[in-house]
């Protein structure tokens, strides 16, 4: 998956996940590279050394991981953070007080909270249209707008934004494009090829894949973005230690054929559940109804693992919480838990749980509504994943 956009004509995608920053160490032959457990490192002469200086800096599992992220993304270079927020806080540590933020408005609550209660206190502007268009974003960037913030698809609606056409408008207006690919993953989506400048991660989710470790990173167009960042990166301080990014490039050696499987998945539960009786809408980018589609399938090759259903409501489609809620505490497969992209099926209700941190009345203003729940599909059987949903919801 991914081939799509290759920007390597030597290797596939798969083979570059596999192979890509885990080369056979050179002492013992091993084929999987020792885990570097170190702070610091011994040097022959003060300032002399090879390469490494103190684990903050730089560490060589860390590097290892942060150049398979960029041969994945098509970028010149990555930076792993210790979460996904920390990597997020960093793209906005490179601006500057007065410089204005555009963002649509159906962003991660964490994203949002970054945002709105911590960078804008020291100066920042960020400034959310409800609007998908790219004429929207066009409305809004001005000479003083720095950075435009996408997700696409976006968290927990799955609007799928046009990239290339965005970039075009910020690129116009001297700003800079970061995409959170973190929904489609460089197997469906590489954003880079469609014109950002920075790609964003939290690799807790499909990149690392098993629900065992918390990451985020970026990666760059160019290597002069990444001198800003990497100059972050060691002075804030927010780096991952080398297990955890062990266990993140482990993770990546079956993305690509964990992605096939999660697509597979949540593309029959979407169809599944579409026209149920009890749900007032089923959100995918890949059904043919969805309001992007054709974009979606134009930009990634395939639609991702998340599913959102909104239960229906007396009082028309905004949703009925109670529910949604006994639908959460009645699945038995599917876990009732936050985050998403692990091999196991997760549900999630985000005006409770993920998207909790954003208000109430600008939260449901933007459709995140009491009755809409989340879906991470896993890559268990899918029979056995349709037939918990039913039982769930015949208690809903």
């Amino acid at each position: 998956m991914g081939e799509h956009q290759s920007r390597n004509p030597e290797w596939g995608f798969a083979t570059r996940a596999i192979h890509v920053g885990q080369e056979p160490d050179p002492v013992t032959g091993a084929t999987v590279p020792p885990i570097h457990p170190t702070s610091t490192y011994t040097q022959a002469s003060p300032g002399k050394h090879k390469g490494y200086e103190y684990s903050r800096s730089g560490n060589p599992t860390r590097v290892g991981l942060e150049r398979c992220l960029a041969a994945l993304e098509g970028g010149a270079r990555g930076a792993a953070f210790a979460s996904g927020s920390a990597a997020t806080a960093a793209v906005f540590a490179t601006l500057s007080p007065g410089d204005k933020v555009v963002a649509y408005s159906d962003v991660y609550g964490g994203t949002f909270r970054l945002l709105k209660r911590v960078f804008e206190g020291f100066g920042l502007v960020p400034v959310f249209t409800d609007e998908t268009s790219p004429a929207a974003f066009a409305r809004l960037i001005d000479s003083r707008t720095k950075l435009v913030w996408l997700e696409s698809p976006t968290n927990p609606l799955l609007r799928c934004l046009d990239i290339a056409a965005i970039a075009e408008h910020t690129h116009r207006a001297g700003a800079k494009l970061a995409v959170d690919n973190t929904f489609a993953t460089p197997a469906l989506q590489l954003p880079i090829a469609l014109g950002a400048d920075y790609v964003v991660h939290s690799t807790t989710k499909y990149i690392g894949g098993h629900s065992d470790v918390i990451g985020g990173a970026v990666i760059t167009r160019d290597e002069p973005l990444m001198e800003r960042l990497a100059f972050l990166q060691n002075a804030m301080g927010g780096v991952p230690g080398p297990f955890d990014c062990f266990l993140q490039h482990r993770g990546i050696k079956t993305l690509a054929i964990r992605m096939e499987r999660h697509c597979a998945n949540a593309l029959a539960i979407a169809r599944h559940l579409k026209g149920h009786a009890k749900l007032a809408r089923v959100v995918y980018p890949f059904l043919e109804d969805h309001p992007d589609n054709a974009l979606a399938k134009k930009q990634m090759c395939g639609g991702g693992g998340i599913v959102t259903i909104v239960f229906k409501d007396r009082g028309g489609d905004r949703g009925d919480r109670a529910s949604a809620l006994r639908f959460c505490e009645s699945v038995r497969v599917f876990s009732l838990a936050e985050s998403l992209g692990g091999v196991e099926s997760l549900v999630n209700h985000p005006a409770i749980m993920t998207h909790a941190s954003i208000p109430k009345e600008v939260r449901e203003s933007r459709g995140i509504t009491d009755g809409l729940v989340r879906l991470s599909v896993g890559i268990e059987d899918v029979v056995d994943l349709l037939a918990d949903l039913e039982q769930a919801l015949d208690k809903a």
